[in-house]
């Protein structure tokens, strides 16, 4: 059903200004105008503008970035998960414009190339297009430090082995949901970015502090 400027703003809670901003922005399609002063917006543009102020006001998105992540989204596939993975790109240390070589990132660290290959090919450590961002560096030098300091590797394969369970787990309970229920798309994204982002790190971090207490517990029984 087609929307007049009052019905999407009512539908929306958005103002004429900012809708039009989004036009003209990119971010919402282009109104049919049958009438010289008749505007009329497919219904979608109430999910995309949702979708903005969601992005806004619990990522601090830009205006700039979630064109980045739009451009990578289309919103007739239902099941479409392009524009998440923008957005997680982003959210992982892919914000920075800045990017660093391999050679960049081996002087910043001070390891070895042939180091340097064995995090990438054990998947503790991914280039992204262009580079690599602050958050490789940070990671090179955290994986460095527990190398030298001879922590236990079972510990990283561990992580690794999880990471990859999660991540197809999330998908396939993405993909039914979005399936399934295909009007509320929108609806859905916010729910896996609080789910991802979230509810999953509180319940990793909490589960750690419980098996820290745990033990803690034990032996001060055994003392």
């Amino acid at each position: 059903m087609a929307l007049k400027m009052k019905e999407l703003m009512r539908r929306s809670g958005e103002s004429k200004s900012t809708i039009l901003y989004y036009v003209k922005e990119g971010l919402l399609p282009q109104p049919q105008k049958p009438k010289p002063n008749v505007h009329l917006y497919d219904e979608q543009a109430v999910e995309i503008l949702r979708l903005i102020k969601y992005l806004q006001h619990n990522f601090n998105y830009s205006i700039a970035e979630i064109k980045t992540i739009f451009a990578q989204n289309d919103f007739g596939k239902a099941e479409n998960f392009e524009m998440m993975v923008a957005a997680l790109q982003m959210l992982s240390g892919g914000r920075e414009e800045r990017r660093y070589s391999r050679e960049d990132l081996l002087e910043m660290t001070q390891v070895e190339e042939e180091r340097l290959d064995a995090y990438i090919e054990a998947e503790l450590l991914f280039e992204r297009a262009g580079g690599f961002s602050a958050k490789e560096v940070e990671i090179v030098s955290i994986l460095k430090r527990a190398e030298e300091m001879g922590l236990d590797k079972g510990l990283l394969d561990a992580y690794i082995a999880a990471a990859k369970r999660l991540a197809q787990e999330e998908f396939e309970a993405g993909a039914r949901l979005m399936k399934a229920d295909p009007d509320r798309r929108t609806e859905h994204y916010e729910l896996f970015f609080d789910l991802i982002l979230t509810l999953k790190p509180y319940l990793c971090n909490m589960h750690t502090v419980k098996e820290y207490q745990r033990q803690y517990r034990n032996e001060k029984e055994q003392l």
